[in-house]
């Protein structure tokens, strides 16, 4: 049975996610190029643990249910610079134990992983690391925290603000940290029985908007799935 889309995974709080999320300062800029939207994996993974009904908590237990979720997505970057947003396609495997893949279609195939280990991305010779520094080092925290199920961890570094019902409800993210500050205004996050959409608002005027779309809690994990955490 499908539904929404669970974000059983951003809370840790992963392809800029349809876009290219620029960094300023210790976040540097993916916007020359797609990447993942780390930041937008982590959001999805820690809504994943935050996000489903009238408290935090509610909504922490419902969306921690799922033990896998697929989906696709559909990612949008509106740079101020350009007339028409950057769009991205590609499909996502969410597992509460094991992490995310994000498995980016167009305009180009590429594929990331999200662990406890890091994030990962692949090449012709297998999963190749990336380097865990500043921002990296720090979305990667966070990632940790969502999967542990630690929503005191996202909240160090957000205001949240919850509105609406277990069926229809928004998350609204605001920025504590200095450094969070001098990249995004606020983060939204709407759902119902799943995460639906996370939209990121950039200080400079830029946005990410992620559409998740025919996601399912149905389905287990292939086995080309499973070897893919594994590794």
């Amino acid at each position: 049975m499908k539904s929404p889309v669970g974000a059983g995974l951003l809370a840790k709080v992963v392809n800029d996610i349809t876009g290219y999320l620029t960094r300023r300062g210790a976040l540097r800029s993916f916007a020359s190029k797609p990447a993942p939207t780390w930041t937008a994996f982590i959001l999805l993974l820690s809504v994943s643990g935050m996000a489903h009904a009238f408290d935090l908590q509610q909504l922490s237990d419902q969306l921690a249910k799922p033990s896998v979720i697929h989906g696709n997505f559909t990612q949008e970057k509106h740079l101020r610079a350009l007339p028409q947003p950057l769009v991205s396609k590609g499909t996502f495997v969410l597992a509460k134990d094991h992490g995310l893949l994000w498995l980016l279609k167009t305009p180009l195939q590429q594929d990331y992983r999200i662990s406890a280990q890091g994030i990962a991305r692949r090449d012709a010779s297998g999963w190749q690391p990336l380097p865990n520094k500043s921002a990296g080092a720090e979305q990667n925290r966070l990632f940790l925290a969502v999967l542990q199920g630690d929503s005191s961890g996202l909240q160090r570094d957000f205001e949240l603000q919850l509105k609406g019902e277990a069926n229809d409800w928004k998350l609204t993210l605001i920025p504590r940290s200095l450094l969070l500050k001098q990249v995004f205004t606020q983060i939204n996050i709407d759902g119902g029985e799943l995460v639906q959409k996370i939209e990121l608002l950039e200080t400079q005027g830029d946005s990410t908007l992620l559409r998740m779309q025919d996601s399912t809690a149905a389905l287990p994990l292939s086995d080309a799935e499973r070897h893919d955490f594994a590794q």
